[in-house]
């Protein structure tokens, strides 16, 4: 299942789940095997995936009895739950509508006419759940994978031909709570707009099921990678580090924490050896409270925070999963091992390792300090994700280069003078444009934010703006006008998709095959026009006022419609 972003569907809610402690489901050798000795014996990181692997290394560790107030009223889900028909089959009679709308409310629900006439149009409103056949949309390929909820499929988009995963849930297989918190994960996938984040496109639902759109993602699992490789330089494991960190702080930035982070649970977005990675499986993220701390005991023992087994702990418990992470990295085995997955906690428990002197020797200290820092037990003293990317140690692998000025350019020239124009453009560059487009982007977004956070502040784009451009007060000027035509969801600071839509040459983004696909998306019967109907089955309810706004822009022969010459007119301001 390395080549997919949504891992086994087995999995959808693993917080819900009750998994005991099994002493003899997985026994990982106490022998520790570094990746240098994998071509006469398995690895420990190999045998690791054998064993504890075949239950996709989900564990909830216990029936909790202290709960976080949204997990009060868990029910244990077995894979066989003879209710679940009766319940389903009553909701399908007196709740699908009530359903409908609790969905569309949790994922942000009333689209761009919601904010009257200050317009947001962000990236995020095109991820709405809609009704119909999938079918219709895409053509479905191979079956990556298999279990008690559904299927992920791989598929292909009908109009734009672009690869894509589908992860296929079965509603007679879940009950209310579960949909409730499916709903929830799809609100924070929605909403998580990072180079280094699983991207969620579409949602659909039919009669018979939910279907999750998401970016496919082809290079495999790090844990798969971590076995390949016969030994990872410090620049490769820093450099792959630093990704996961900066997902991370992305979105500890906004008060999301993941409580699963694990090799499994990083994939590449191709099978290129330069490839970037994805954090991906948000199925036990949440929202937290700066002000309390969370309890539910959740994750994978090997890569479980101590504080998580005393049910008392914060968004830290990710950046412990971060330094065990890279510990594999360097060594190819786990810090905390042992015969039973009971003795595993034990150990990261009293939370004690080691630099074996066989396998560390020719690690720099640089790298063992910055391990120490991530697998403090007290996780007050323990670095924060904006910390730990601020290391000397990964500092030193990841040097400042300049700003590509080509890009500074494309900002600068950057025009969408209209509301509608605006909104496509956003859904090209979300919805329409290729791995290798972004991948080509996201370089460069990094090298202008300077704090890691996934967003540019003015103060960041004005600083790569005075590389090209020495007076202050003409930068200033600039920067405050890039603001206001690239800030399109008016956050007060430029996203990751808004940066690409602006930065990418717009005669690439713009060309006429990319066009012609986008109209024939929105022009869902065909006839040549688009109606406010068919704009709002993508965009959301747009209310009269915005729709009369778009009619007064693109509409030029006053018909109440939009034609292609209009549309071609309103992007690329000429004629046909």
């Amino acid at each position: 299942m390395g080549n997919v972003c949504c891992q086994d569907v087995s999995r959808l809610q693993k917080d819900e789940i009750d998994t005991q402690p099994n002493p003899d489901s997985s026994k990982p050798p106490e022998q520790k095997i570094s990746l240098s000795q994998q071509g006469s014996k398995k690895s420990q990181v190999e045998e690791m995936q054998s064993q504890i692997g075949q239950k996709q290394c989900e564990y909830v560790l216990e029936s909790e009895v202290h709960q976080e107030p949204e997990q009060q009223q868990v029910l244990t889900i077995k894979d066989e739950q003879p209710k679940n028909n009766e319940i389903m089959q009553s909701q399908k009679i007196t709740n699908e509508q009530n359903k409908k709308e609790d969905m569309n409310k949790s994922l942000g629900g009333n689209g761009a006419g919601s904010v009257g006439k200050k317009i947001k149009l962000g990236f995020d409103i095109f991820v709405k759940l809609k009704e119909g056949s999938i079918g219709s949309h895409y053509n479905f390929g191979k079956v990556l994978g298999q279990g008690a909820f559904g299927k992920v499929w791989k598929v292909t988009h009908k109009t734009t031909g672009l690869i894509r995963a589908i992860k296929q849930i079965k509603k007679s297989s879940i009950i209310k709570e579960e949909e409730q918190r499916l709903f929830s994960e799809m609100n924070i996938l929605k909403n998580l707009d990072h180079p280094h984040i699983v991207k969620l496109f579409e949602l659909f639902q039919d009669e018979n099921n939910y279907y999750l759109v998401t970016e496919y993602l082809s290079g495999g699992e790090l844990f798969d990678r971590i076995k390949k490789m016969s030994s990872f330089s410090e620049s490769i494991a820093a450099d792959y580090i630093r990704q996961i960190l900066l997902a991370t702080l992305h979105c500890h930035e906004q008060n999301i924490v993941h409580r699963d982070l694990k090799p499994e649970n990083i994939i590449f977005i191709s099978e290129d050896p330069q490839s970037q990675l994805k954090v991906i499986d948000f199925g036990t993220s949440r929202k937290f409270d700066n002000q309390k701390q969370m309890s539910k005991r959740l994750g994978t023992p090997y890569y479980i925070a101590p504080e998580v087994l005393g049910h008392s702990y914060s968004e830290k418990c990710d950046i412990w999963s971060c330094g065990v992470i890279l510990y594999i990295l360097l060594c190819g085995y786990p810090p905390f091992v042992g015969k039973s997955e009971n003795q595993i906690l034990d150990r990261v428990k009293l939370g004690k390792f080691s630099f074996d002197p066989d396998d560390w020797d020719t690690v720099s200290n640089e790298a063992k300090e910055f391990i120490t820092k991530l697998l403090r037990m007290d996780p007050n003293k323990r670095l924060s994700a904006k910390q730990a990317l601020e290391d000397p140690w990964l500092i030193k692998y990841a040097p400042s280069t300049q700003v590509n000025k080509k890009v500074l350019n494309n900002l600068r020239q950057f025009q969408a003078e209209t509301i509608l124009k605006q909104a496509l453009m956003s859904y090209m560059i979300t919805q329409m444009s290729t791995q290798k487009e972004i991948q080509d982007l996201q370089e460069e977004f990094q090298r202008l934010d300077e704090n890691n956070d996934g967003f540019l502040s003015k103060d960041e784009l004005l600083k790569g703006y005075l590389q090209i451009q020495t007076d202050h007060k003409l930068a200033e000027d600039e920067v405050e006008r890039i603001l206001q035509m690239i800030d399109i969801n008016r956050s007060g600071q430029i996203d990751f998709s808004e940066f690409c839509m602006a930065a990418m040459n717009q005669e690439k983004l713009l060309s006429v095959q990319r066009v012609e696909q986008a109209f024939k998306i929105f022009d869902q019967n065909g006839d040549g026009y688009i109606s406010k109907k068919e704009l709002e089955a993508i965009m959301g309810d747009l209310g009269d006022d915005v729709w009369n706004q778009i009619l007064t822009d693109c509409d030029n022969n006053g018909d109440g419609q939009i034609s292609y010459e209009e549309f071609v007119k309103m992007l690329k301001n000429k004629k046909l």
